[in-house]
Order: C-alpha cells, then structure tokens, then sequence
C-alpha cells in the first residue's frame, strides 16, 4: 500500500478528533490507511481499546474447528484446500467422525466447535441438522456455516434463508462465523471469488443471521492487489451492516497466506498491519471486540497487535486444516502467552461471554 500525502498535523486532528468521541469518515479512515505515521494510529487505537475494555485484560476462547467436507464448487483463487466435485480426494466427515472430534476437543478443554466446509451440493440438510444435534449432545456450543454456505444450502433446499436459519438454530446452532468476506468490493471480489456472493449478499445474509439471533464475527483479508478504497469500501460495509443489525460480536484483521500458484501475494509489512488493526478499532466504534489472529500473524505480531487496538486473541484453535497455523494449541499456552505479553487472560466463550 503506499504512503499517503496526508500531513502529520491533519492525521493528529483525526485522531484527536475520534478519541472525543466522534465518528470516522470514510475519508478519514483512507487517511489513516496512507499515512506514514503509522506509530501515532497504533497509540490512538491502543488509548480507545483501553477505554473500551480492561486495559489489563485479554480474552481469549478455546475451539476446536471441524471441516466436516473439502467438496467444493465455489473454486476461490485463494484456497488449496478445496476439491472438486470429481476428485478421489475430496471427503466428507461421517457424523460417527463428527461425535468423536467433538468428544476429543471435549477431552482438550474446548467449549465450541466452529463447523465449516466446502460448498458442497450433494449434502442434504439432514446432514446438517444431524452434525449440529450431535455437537450440541456433547455439550459444546456451534459456531457455522459461512453466508455463502448458508445461501447455497437455502437454494438447494428451496427454502427462505430465514426459515434454513431458524431450523438450524432449533438444532443447536449459536452462532455465524463472517467467513468467506476476504475483501467486499466488486472489483476484488471477480479476482478472489467471482462465484461466491457479492459484498451486498454477504452482509444481507448476515444481517439475517443477525435478525435471527445468530450473531458472529466479521474480518478482512488483504495483502493481495487491494487498494485502500478496497479496504475503505470494506470496513465501510462492515459499520454500516452493524448500524442496521448490531450482530457482529468482534472484527478480526488477517492477511492472505501463499497457497495457490499464480494468487497474487505481496508481502505485508508489520507496520501495515498494525496500522490497518489500529484504523480498524477508531472506525468500526459500533463493533466491540477486536481480535488478533495468533494463528495468522504469530506470536511476536500478534503481542504487538494487544498494544495497537486488540483486546482478543482469536484463541487457541485445535485442528486447523485450511491455513498454515502458527497459533496457540492448548489453553496453558494462551495463558502463558498472554501473561508474558503483560496482561491476565479471561478466559471466554465463543459468544463473548465471560467465563
């Protein structure tokens, strides 16, 4: 991303100016996204977090994630970890595999499991409904199904998203991860996943999720061929999705990892994403959690990450099958890593609930 001309003057009335209490531009925000002055955002975004949270505290929870099929026929550019329909190494979890990952993460000290595949289209709804029952038996909470999951499964069905949301809900359902958002702007959603929904169908199926009682997280993904009006357009579409329906519980900042020839990956500098995790915590003010990703960023960036705006580390996560993780495997581990960096850990559940 390059630098911006904005003055450091100008960036310091921004900053001054959100702190007592105002609300953020989206010119303000591509402002803050270009300057150079990236250690005065980072301050800023630590100063609010700290009037919004205990500033001695860090939250954390401990989930295990159970990619229950890697059939898929959305093909994102991004993503090795999909199948086709037709390939021998394309799976689909039994709901016998399903109990037994939820009774080991049981065992680990999970309290939820985060339930997430591929678009597949053989699978009936039955299948779902079977998986959430069982999870929810063991006593763990559900966290699932990405909106385009959602949305597909609602068209195969040929059932009102409302109706597919409320049945899943019944069955055990909690809550609704904001996957599948990478980067919410057209143009950059024709390279990155042309077949998934656009910006404006992902935040309405959240929005329904929302409406439904299902609430959940939101992200961004970037380090590819966004602009900063790309990130501006997307944390925009964030704030004004939670303005109508206020179900987003935490934001969570990541960047692309290399897994696919010919993706487009630039090298994010740790400045960058600080800053982007700083700008972040002063425009989405409607959105209470801010979570760094240990298992994304590692240990070292996401320390950093605690004095920049994050009060969560987005937690100690069992099994991990899509990315490259460099995160947190047990609960001692979270706990020694958040005292290390200087804080007491408060333990959470997946609903942001103390613990």
């Amino acid at each position: 991303m390059p630098s911006g001309t904005c003055s450091t003057e100008s960036v310091l009335t921004i900053l001054s100016r959100r702190l007592d209490g105002g609300r953020l531009t989206r010119e303000d925000l591509a402002a803050l996204l270009e300057s150079p002055d990236w250690t005065a955002i980072v301050a800023a975004g630590h100063a609010l977090r700290c009037r919004m949270h205990t500033p001695s505290e860090v939250s954390y929870a401990s989930f295990r994630i159970v990619n229950y099929t890697s059939v898929c026929n959305v093909g994102c550019s991004f993503c090795s970890f999909q199948d086709s329909e037709d390939s021998e190494r394309g799976y689909v979890l039994s709901l016998d595999e399903i109990v037994q990952k939820t009774r080991e993460a049981k065992e680990w000290g999970c309290d939820a499991i985060f339930l997430q595949g591929g678009v597949n289209p053989h699978l009936p709804l039955t299948y779902y409904l079977d998986a959430v029952s069982a999870i929810r038996s063991q006593g763990l909470a559900v966290r699932g199904f990405s909106p385009v999951e959602l949305v597909r499964l609602a068209e195969k069905e040929k059932l009102p998203l409302r109706e597919l949301l409320g049945i899943l809900k019944e069955a055990g359902l909690s809550s609704v991860p904001g996957a599948g958002a990478e980067i919410l702007t057209d143009r950059m959603r024709q390279i990155l996943s042309p077949r998934k929904l656009s910006m404006e169908e992902w935040c309405s199926t959240m929005g329904a999720c929302h409406e439904m009682g299902l609430p959940g997280s939101c992200n961004i993904v970037f380090g590819s061929s966004e602009t900063t009006e790309d990130l501006v357009e997307h944390l925009g579409a964030l704030r004004d999705q939670q303005d109508r329906t206020g179900g987003f519980q935490s934001f969570i900042p990541w960047i692309f990892q290399a897994q696919t020839k010919g993706f487009p990956i630039r090298h994010v500098r740790s400045l960058e994403y600080l800053r982007l995790l700083a700008a972040s915590r002063l425009f989405l003010d409607n959105i209470s959690h801010v979570e760094v990703s240990v298992m994304v960023m590692g240990r070292e960036l996401a320390e950093l990450g605690l004095y920049a705006g994050a009060d969560d580390v987005s937690s100690v996560v069992f099994e991990e099958n899509v990315l490259a993780s460099r995160g947190l495997k047990t609960v001692r581990a979270a706990e020694r890593f958040l005292t290390e960096a200087g804080f007491t850990p408060r333990r959470r559940s997946i609903d942001h609930e103390r613990m």
